[in-house]
Order: structure tokens, then C-alpha cells, then sequence
């Protein structure tokens, strides 16, 4: 007689981490909800990987040995494909649950709210081995709550505040909405997603259901040179642009098919800062990312073709970047972008008056300080 399927499927990637492997298989073992699997997709790992995994004789375990390496996105999605489960976990080996409930607490809430399409809690930061508190930059909010997806993703769009190993979401989602997208070719340029590809999904799926959300900390988050952010963040820096801009851009295209004019409005401001931060040099774990103008203008160019659209874009990144310059003291660029700003869109008002302040010197400071709100 075959087995039910359980509820939940934990999917495990692991490469090179076998070190760490028991303690997030643990932390799934000891949850007071015990119905579910556990897949440990073994990318082809160096290390004793198998060993780890075999040691483990609970029936609900199962190690899956990829053979060649597939690759971070490819094996997340083998592991969901094969996933039974109606919701799916996916915590890397480096990670754990901190809590022993959380899992009987997402079903629950999940259960119990048909339209949720994914739930989270903010992370626990863990370096070289010890819990270092709440990631406060993880937390939307001081409660429990069911947030609609499109109010959400407002916020999502800016950062993404969700670490991947605190979502549980449901298998529809990515079966009828979204996988990682392997290796796509955006606005003719290649992007490889193992940057920004969760906050991808999140996004997406937050255009199609609810959100549920738990204050409490409750998954622990190792920060370590072996993470894939370090090893990203370290090696393709070019990349993490472009993947950067694709994610507002493309969800700005789902948005405006879908008649959504608030939240494409929201992905062409999330566009702004994006591309400002990159100008003025943006740092990331492993590394610093800093664009020319030129490559500003051909990613632009690529990405829409409404030359208003571009020169909204424009006239906003640089009043952005003349922000940013007043911040650092630089009263000559600050003047400089700001002009420019104006040059390509008269109706910068804002900006106009921030241009005018600046002329007054001391007095114009004390006004524009006085007056945050233009600020």
C-alpha cells in the first residue's frame, strides 16, 4: 500500500558543507510537526556528503546525488520537482531551524489561510558558530500577521528583507507560477540568478497571494565564507547588477500585464535607487559594485523603449545621486547632478527647490533640514 504524501517537503541543497549537514538535519528531525520528507540534494559534493546523510536512519530522509554538479538554481529545482509535499521548505545545510515549533506554527497558519502563498520569519544570524541575535534588516514589524501580497510587495521591492531559509511556501506557487529561472537572457543580456533568483520569487509569488509573517526569530542564518551570497558577492560582481535591475524590470512587465499601475509605479521608483546605488558604488558582503554612466544608459536603453520613460528614470537617478552627494558633504557635485537632474526633467519640482536651497549656502541648509519633508 503506498504511503501518503506528507505535507511538507524539506528540500536540503548541499555542497561542501557536510560539516554542517547535521545540525540543520537536527534541527528538521526535532520540530514538534512531524509530517514531512527531507530531501538532501547533494550537488555532486567533494566532501562526505553521502556519509553524513546515510548516517541518518529516519525513514523520512533521503539523500539524492546529483552526478555531474547541476549547480545552485538547477538543484533547487530538481529538489522542488521532487518534493511531495503541499508546501515546501528549502533551507540550505548551513542553516537551521532555532525553534522546534516553527514548522507545526507556519502549517498552521497556512492551513488555516488558503490564500497565503508563502510564510517567514526573520533570521537569526549565526557567525563562526554562534547565534549573534535577530537580523534586524530580516523583520517586517514587531507581530504576527497576514499581510496582502500586492501591500507586501511595496516593500519587497525596495530590499529584499526575506532570507530564504525562513520561507515555507506552497508547491503551487512554483509549479504554477515560478521556478528559479535557469540561466535567462534579459534586456539581451545573460544573467545567471543565483543573485537575486529567491527575491525573484518572492516577488512574484507576492503578486498572486498573501503573505503570512511571524515576528519571532525563529531560523537560524549562517554568515561564512562558504555561503553562496559570500561566494557570489565575491566573484561576479557585474553580475549582481544585472541581476539587480532584471528582477525590478521584469516584475515591473508581470505588473503592467496584469493592469497593476501601483506596482509598476513602485518598480520604476525600486529601478532608481538600484541603479544610483550602483553609480555611487554599492558594497556587498564580498565585494563592491560601482557602474559608469555608459553602462547606466545601455541597461536603460535595454530595458525600456518609452524615451519618457527613460528620461523619468534618468532625471531620478540623477537627483538620486545629487541626494547621496549632499549626504557625503560635496557641494559641487551635489549642485552638478542636481542640475542635471533638472535638465532632462523640468518638473523635478523637489529638486528644483533642493537646487535653490543649495544656492543660500548655510541658511539653505538650515531650511532644507527645517523642512525634511522636501528633504
Amino acid at each position: 500500500m503506498p504511503m501518503p504524501n506528507p505535507t511538507v517537503s524539506f528540500v536540503v541543497p548541499c555542497y561542501k558543507l557536510a560539516h554542517l549537514l547535521p545540525e540543520c538535519l537536527n534541527s528538521i528531525l526535532g520540530q514538534t510537526y512531524s509530517d514531512f520528507e527531507v530531501l538532501i540534494m547533494d550537488d555532486c559534493s567533494p566532501d562526505n556528503t553521502e556519509e553524513v546523510a546515510r548516517s541518518f536512519q529516519d525513514p523520512r530522509v533521503k539523500h539524492i546525488r546529483n552526478d555531474p554538479n547541476l549547480g545552485a538554481l538547477q538543484n533547487y529545482n530538481k529538489g522542488i520537482s521532487l518534493c511531495r509535499g503541499r508546501y515546501v521548505w528549502l533551507i540550505s545545510a548551513d542553516d537551521y531551524l532555532q525553534r522546534p515549533f516553527v514548522l507545526e506554527r507556519y502549517v498552521a497558519l497556512m492551513d488555516a489561510h488558503p490564500r497565503i502563498g508563502y510564510t517567514f520569519c526573520p533570521a537569526v544570524g549565526v557567525i563562526n558558530g554562534k547565534e549573534t541575535g535577530r537580523l534586524d534588516y530580516s523583520a517586517y514589524g514587531e507581530r504576527d500577521r497576514v499581510i496582502r501580497g500586492r501591500v507586501f510587495l511595496q516593500t519587497l521591492l525596495g530590499y529584499n528583507l526575506i532570507l530564504a531559509p525562513t520561507v515555507m511556501a506552497r508547491r503551487e506557487c512554483y509549479e504554477k507560477i515560478s521556478l528559479f529561472p535557469i540561466n535567462p537572457v534579459w534586456a539581451d543580456v545573460p544573467i545567471d540568478l543565483i543573485w537575486g533568483g529567491d527575491w525573484y520569487l518572492w516577488c512574484i509569488f507576492a503578486l498572486h497571494g498573501d503573505i503570512g509573517y511571524f515576528a519571532e526569530p525563529m531560523v537560524c542564518y549562517r554568515e561564512h565564507d562558504l555561503s553562496s551570497t559570500s561566494i557570489v558577492t565575491k566573484e561576479n560582481m557585474e553580475n549582481c547588477f544585472y541581476a539587480e535591475v532584471a528582477v525590478l524590470w521584469k516584475i515591473k512587465e508581470k505588473a503592467d500585464e496584469a493592469g497593476f499601475r501601483d506596482v509598476s509605479k513602485t518598480c520604476l521608483l525600486a529601478v532608481v535607487y538600484v541603479y544610483a546605488c550602483h553609480l555611487m558604488t554599492k558594497q556587498f558582503r564580498s565585494g563592491v559594485s560601482t557602474v559608469t554612466m555608459t553602462q547606466f544608459e545601455e541597461s536603460l536603453c535595454r530595458n525600456t523603449t518609452s524615451e519618457r520613460e527613460r528620461n523619468w528614470v534618468r532625471g531620478r537617478v540623477l537627483a538620486e545621486m545629487g541626494a547621496k552627494h549632499h549626504e557625503r558633504g560635496n557641494v559641487a557635485s551635489t549642485r552638478e547632478y542636481y542640475g542635471r537632474a533638472t535638465d532632462v526633467d523640468s518638473w523635478l519640482i523637489k529638486v528644483q527647490v533642493k537646487k535653490l536651497l543649495l544656492s543660500l549656502g548655510k541658511p539653505g541648509d538650515y531650511l532644507r533640514r527645517s523642512f525634511s519633508r522636501i528633504a
